[in-house]
């Protein structure tokens, strides 16, 4: 029971949030971030190391022409973010 309503209120956070993954974002978006847990403790750890980390700010910049890696802004540092791990990070969209 206890478990259901955990599942529940986790899917409606994400309706009510915006949530949505990095990778979906479009260029020059602005977005929050929600969560940045993977699958792999060593590629969570490289993600907060870079200041990825839930409730920073950042912006979408560009793609390089064959679509991967993205690059984003948080705070005042340019990142390359390889879309495959991009897909790990869930964002609230700012605007």
């Amino acid at each position: 029971m206890i478990i259901i309503r955990i599942k529940i209120i986790a899917c409606l956070k994400h309706v009510w949030m915006r949530i949505m993954k990095m990778v979906n974002m479009a260029m020059g978006a602005i977005g929050r971030i929600a969560s940045a847990e993977t699958v792999s403790i060593e590629l969570q750890s490289k993600l907060y190391a870079l200041g990825i980390f839930p409730g920073v700010e950042f912006k979408v910049l560009r793609q390089a022409p064959l679509g991967d890696p993205l690059q984003v802004r948080v705070g005042p540092s340019l990142l390359s973010i390889r879309k495959r791990d991009a897909a790990f990070i869930d964002v609230d969209t700012v605007s």
